[in-house]
């Protein structure tokens, strides 16, 4: 626990742009979450905000209110929005300098890193508080380069993909943590996201603040490290973006790096273009495309979790039974349901993963 914190969203809390609140609203380790700032939502609370299930988070219009009401001031702010390329305009640089001047630490998640920009170095000096920059690059010679060590490792590993960005598939890997642990499942997550690091998982790397060429082998690193001290029955991996995706055709290095034997996938039905690039007419493939570009990965897939973002609590119920009745595999709406209706799969899977191949083929196993 690094200590007390608000989150900044800057308007956005209702939006899918916030994806990083919501997660920090529903659960965290790291930080002790006491308000949120957000003029759009001011008054309400956070949890009734994003779920309809209050938290006892309330919104504040700004620092200075949520500070003057509650005589509060916290030791950190936390960027709770994901923006377009990584970049802080001008209004939320004015915003996080507010906060330096007050004495809170600011984290930041966007790839714009705050401690480069000399006015916020300095005023961060002058007020003695901190820059978290969390997608700043780590030191050459802390970085892991893939070795193969992965193909030690003995525990059943599951990666929840997805076929586009912001679908959730960090926070139905985060409930289905929690649903094996009360199922007396001894389960671990390798965040691979900002947000898997700011609710507090301890085994992890951020993928899109990592070289390319050292993905794999801090993926791998991760999953070693987390057998070696946790020594979990199911480590859960975070996907990112999807395999199919223009914009980040990630998730192979999951399957592959990881030697991934299954995969849970999230799906949303109502959604007919990748994220960010709906004016080109980018489409999503179908649940069946994404099942069999998985299984030729060398992987299978032994759940589905659906996204009903777009359409109607009917409509996602009616496309679930359908698509569960066609295809023979679990599917299951986590938000609306949990997640305990798939344990079923993921206990046959971890006591048949050690019959499944690798997903790459070794001399050895010829």
């Amino acid at each position: 626990m690094m200590g007390t914190a608000i989150i900044l969203t800057h308007g956005s809390l209702a939006q899918i742009d916030a994806k990083t609140a919501h997660g920090l609203i529903r659960g965290t380790e790291r930080f002790n979450i006491i308000g949120v700032i957000d003029g759009n939502a001011a008054g309400r609370d956070a949890g009734e905000v994003l779920d309809g299930k209050p938290r006892n988070i309330p919104v504040y219009d700004t620092i200075e209110n949520f500070m003057r009401a509650t005589g509060v001031k916290p030791d950190y702010c936390i960027i709770g929005v994901a923006l377009s390329g990584g970049r802080l305009n001008d209004a939320w640089q004015t915003l996080l300098m507010e906060a330096i001047q007050r004495g809170i630490s600011v984290v930041n998640g966007m790839h714009m890193l705050l401690g480069d920009i000399p006015a916020f170095r300095a005023a961060a000096e002058k007020y003695q508080v901190e820059i978290v920059d969390i997608r700043r690059l780590t030191p050459f010679d802390q970085r892991h380069y893939w070795s193969g060590r992965i193909f030690e490792m003995t525990v059943p590993r599951l990666a929840v993909l997805g076929v586009d960005c912001a679908v959730g598939k960090r926070t139905t890997c985060r409930l289905l943590l929690e649903a094996c642990r009360q199922s007396d499942i001894h389960a671990e997550m390798i965040y691979t996201g900002q947000t898997g690091w700011l609710q507090g998982s301890p085994y992890g790397f951020i993928l899109d603040a990592t070289l390319n060429d050292f993905v794999s082998g801090e993926l791998e690193a991760a999953v070693v490290q987390c057998e070696t001290e946790a020594a979990p029955d199911l480590i859960l991996i975070e996907g990112q973006s999807s395999l199919q995706n223009p914009i980040g055709p990630c998730g192979s290095e999951m399957i592959k790096s990881a030697n991934v034997k299954g995969v849970i996938l999230q799906y949303t039905p109502f959604r007919k273009y990748f994220d960010g690039v709906e004016e080109l007419g980018c489409r999503l493939p179908t649940v069946d495309d994404e099942i069999r570009m998985i299984e030729m990965y060398g992987s299978r897939v032994v759940a589905i979790t659906l996204n009903g973002e777009g359409g109607t609590a009917t409509d996602l119920a009616t496309f679930a039974g359908e698509l569960e009745a066609r295809i023979g595999l679990p599917v299951v709406m986590p938000l609306e349901e949990g997640l305990d209706r798939i344990l079923i799969a993921v206990r046959r899977f971890m006591v048949a993963h050690t019959g499944y191949p690798d997903t790459t083929i070794l001399e050895t196993a010829c």
